[in-house]
């Protein structure tokens, strides 16, 4: 409709988004993050937190010197690849969560490479092949059944993290645990491990390996004709079908590169983060890294430029807030770093959701059809 024709409401809708996303990215970031940094500034204020004192302690704790840099992009490491396989997926336009899954997958598939010896860096590139081939594998279960039966990713996804999860239990338990400690796998030899960076701190070579695989995702989707057709592909299904894209095929390449990006995620967990250099039982070492790469993928507008700084953002929350709660004379609780955290990072991920929003309502109308009682009649 013209703008003489326009209905209220349509021109109400346009403003909105013109609020949320005419801005530069950048300055809707910084504008974002202001706005949580008050957010968690008031809530600590309300509950007698001194919030200068804390954000002093969290700046401190993420950047306030060599050892506190390197950890903080460490931890930023493995966001990096889960962020990545949200994002790959969302510019084709599926709503995929399964990064979780398939990073157990993945790191559980690196832990094989305890039982063969080979020099060093070849040892090395084994381990990263076997978890980005078990990423991989995982992901085509849930890009299989969309295509075959038309399950939502989204009940998929889910289904397969929870599969996933008791899987690599069992693993870590009876099949891949260390006889001479129980409660872990065998270890990552040495030949298989990714060298650290800096000596006395937890950041490796494994950061090389996150940023050149967000940097050739970067130019496979906005420098090949391919990446455009995964692009076209999420923004309008229907007219990239029109002009000869195939639909299953994005979709197929992206929930492979996701899985390839989430395996990677869970190879640089347990050959590049010491000292376990194994997977513990419980798996807390990988526990919601899958799911912390979504709010760093939104964080990050879902580039993955965007999503590096994100990442390193995340590392600092999570290096600081830790800070935050030991220091000064009235320290922070855990549970209100998470809830500052979480003010923050929420703040900073409304832009990117304001635009995803549809492909958001379009994952939840695939999942209210697949629950239907007309769905199930057809299934059975």
């Amino acid at each position: 409709m013209t703008g003489t024709g326009a209905r209220p409401g349509d021109r109400l809708l346009r403003g909105v988004h013109r609020t949320l996303t005419g801005l530069h990215p950048a300055v809707e970031s910084v504008l974002a993050a202001i706005l949580g940094l008050l957010v968690g500034a008031v809530l600590m204020y309300i509950w007698g937190y001194d919030p200068w004192r804390a954000y002093w302690a969290l700046l401190k704790g993420a950047f306030g010197g060599d050892y506190e840099i390197a950890s903080s992009i460490a931890r930023g490491v493995p966001l990096i690849l889960t962020g990545l396989t949200f994002s790959i997926c969302l510019r084709a336009g599926m709503f995929n969560i399964g990064a979780e899954g398939q990073m157990y997958v993945g790191a559980a598939a690196s832990i094989c490479v305890a039982y063969f010896s080979l020099p060093h860096p070849w040892h090395l590139v084994v381990g990263i092949l076997f978890a980005a081939a078990a990423g991989v594998l995982w992901s085509l279960g849930p890009a299989l059944l969309k295509l075959t039966r038309g399950v939502s990713e989204v009940i998929s996804t889910i289904m397969f993290n929870w599969i996933s999860r008791f899987l690599v239990f069992y693993l870590v338990a009876y099949v891949l645990v260390d006889p001479r400690q129980a409660q872990r796998t065998v270890r990552i030899p040495l030949s298989a491990r990714f060298p650290i960076l800096v000596p006395g701190t937890d950041l490796s070579a494994a950061v090389y390996l996150a940023v050149g695989f967000a940097l050739f995702v970067y130019v496979l989707l906005w420098h090949t004709a391919v990446g455009y057709e995964v692009r076209a592909a999420g923004l309008n299904p229907t007219a990239a079908r029109y002009g000869g894209i195939s639909i299953k095929r994005t979709m197929v390449l992206s929930f492979a590169l996701g899985g390839v990006a989430a395996g990677l995620a869970g190879a640089a967990t347990t050959m590049g983060l010491p000292p376990t250099y194994a997977i513990i039982s419980g798996l807390p070492e990988l526990m919601n890294l899958g799911f912390d790469g979504m709010a760093v993928a939104m964080v990050g507008r879902n580039h993955p430029i965007g999503i590096l700084f994100a990442a390193l953002f995340f590392g600092g929350l999570n290096a600081g807030g830790r800070v935050m709660q030991f220091y000064g004379a009235n320290p922070v609780p855990l549970e209100m770093v998470r809830v500052v955290m979480g003010a923050i990072v929420l703040a900073m991920a409304i832009p990117e959701l304001a635009r995803v929003l549809p492909a958001v309502a379009g994952a939840a109308r695939g999942l209210v059809r697949t629950l239907s009682p007309k769905a199930r009649k057809e299934a059975a």
